[in-house]
């Protein structure tokens, strides 16, 4: 196998990241929302492998999401100036085995030599050239049929990863055959490991043929192909995307490569990594990631640190303030909706903060005040009795679908842009300080004909203001009733 061989990249892109609460959220999880050096984590990862270095070739990216993010995925792709590759969307989340395998057989039916980099979509590395070195040093294991996953030289004794110990130490990142699987360890195991040496950590990448992944679940988790290759079997494309079949979906176990194939599989090899890398796992990593000034601080903009040290404050919220005084430690995290202050130490058990409001049904454990959706975004603005007034912003040439509700009015007012407005079958244009009413029961919609965004205000009245009171005639992106926008 020589090093024009073609690559495949499959971005896994459906993680819900928790720990990064209140930023990162169940509606917009970390890939998407949490931006390093003016680009989100799963834009940069798609650039990342759409620039291959030299002696690479890679084919366009292939993502795995879920369905509320199949938007997301290629408005970002274009924003990044990436060309997408096929989208496979998941009827519901099943963990990294099913989706890693699915990737496998969708591509390997199409090129049967087929060769994958698995890579999670929330990851930093920041040398895309040593990465491509790296990539590089793997490639002739493949030839043996063997399957390749890439460790971190770890530079403290980290409890939140998971870890490889090799056969032998590789100081100059040669590929070495793996040892064993090491689960998280805690403090006093880390710093063992890290001391002793030959310890990798787990960044959960990995490169092989096809045909070999799809060899080893035959092997080691025979229960897994049948379900998933009904999914592709009986899957169809929509609207650009692929969706797999949610019966057969629904069938695969939920498991992580790791545990149904990588623990078992014989023929593992570790490429040592030595760049730069972090998975921002949390936010003791974006502090650390953000580079702390001589004191260990971090602020964003709208927020201000006064005799404070080793802290992260940071302020998502335009217009609102964060001061932090006499601070040392400290997370502090404010969006519109929701403060999060925390222990540095502590900063893993985010998670246990997103499990609380969860049980309590409070709605900003997983939803964000900004809704995202294929034509633009809106967000509540106030929300009252019988009244909500929200800001909506629709994307050039964008529209939203022709629908009416059963219980509420709508007034449009437009503060940027144009809007094309249909109401009962009259269609008219209103631009900036005009407004339209739409009466309940109305059978409306709203375009974007121009070429820059379009923003309106809307304010609804009436007895039920739920996103589900939505009768919806005609919509451009094949949602059905009682899909939200």
């Amino acid at each position: 196998m020589t090093q024009a061989q073609m690559i495949y990249p499959v971005i896994l892109c459906g993680g819900s990241g928790t720990r990064l609460w209140p930023l990162s959220r169940k509606s917009y999880p970390k890939q998407f929302a949490l931006k390093v050096n003016g680009e989100s984590l799963f834009q940069a990862s798609a650039r990342r492998f759409s620039e291959p270095p030299p002696g690479l070739q890679f084919a366009a990216p292939t993502v795995v999401t879920g369905n509320d993010f199949r938007f997301i995925v290629t408005e970002q792709l274009l924003a990044a100036g990436v060309e997408p590759g096929p989208v496979l969307i998941e009827p519901a989340p099943r963990n990294t085995a099913p989706a890693i395998l699915a990737a496998a057989l969708f591509l390997c039916e199409r090129d049967p030599d087929a060769v994958l980099l698995v890579a999670p979509s929330d990851h930093v590395i920041p040398d895309a050239a040593a990465f491509g070195q790296a990539i590089a040093r793997g490639l002739p294991a493949l030839a043996e049929a063997r399957l390749v996953t890439f460790g971190i030289q770890p530079d403290r004794p980290e409890t939140g990863y998971g870890y490889l110990e090799l056969e032998r130490a590789s100081p100059d990142g040669a590929p070495v055959a793996l040892r064993a699987f090491v689960e998280k360890p805690d403090a006093e195991r880390a710093a063992r490991m890290l001391e002793q040496g030959g310890f990798l950590w787990n960044a959960g990448i990995f490169l092989f043929r096809a045909a070999d992944l799809i060899a080893a679940c035959q092997q080691h988790c025979p229960a897994l192909l049948p379900p998933v290759e009904a999914a592709i079997n009986q899957g169809a494309p929509d609207l650009g995307f692929f969706r797999l079949a949610s019966g057969p979906w629904s069938q695969a176990e939920d498991i992580s490569v790791d545990y149904a194939v990588m623990e078992r599989a014989p023929n593992l090899t570790v490429v040592p990594y030595q760049g730069g890398w972090s998975d921002l796992g949390g936010w003791d990593a974006v502090w650390r990631e953000s580079g702390p000034d001589r004191d260990g601080v971090v602020t964003s903009d709208h927020a201000t640190a006064i005799d404070c040290r080793n802290s992260l404050l940071r302020s998502e919220a335009p217009g609102q303030e964060l001061v932090g005084i006499g601070l040392e430690n400290i997370i502090a995290i404010a969006m519109p909706d929701a403060v999060l202050i925390a222990d540095r130490d502590r900063a893993q058990d985010v998670k246990l903060a997103v499990s609380s409001l969860k049980s309590r049904d409070i709605a900003q454990a997983e939803t964000l005040p900004r809704d995202f959706r294929p034509w633009g975004w809106y967000e509540s603005l106030v929300v009252g009795q019988r009244f909500q007034v929200k800001r909506i912003h629709v994307h050039p040439g964008a529209a939203l679908s022709l629908q009416s509700h059963h219980h509420r009015s709508e007034h449009w007012i437009v503060v940027s842009g144009t809007a094309k407005v249909t109401v009962d079958g009259v269609v008219k244009l209103v631009t900036e300080n005009e407004s339209v009413y739409i009466p309940l029961g109305a059978v409306h919609r709203m375009e974007n004909p121009g070429k820059v965004a379009m923003v309106l205000i809307e304010v609804q009245t009436g007895a039920y203001l739920g996103e589900d009171d939505i009768i919806r005639y005609e919509d451009v992106y094949a949602r059905g009733q009682g899909a939200r926008g």
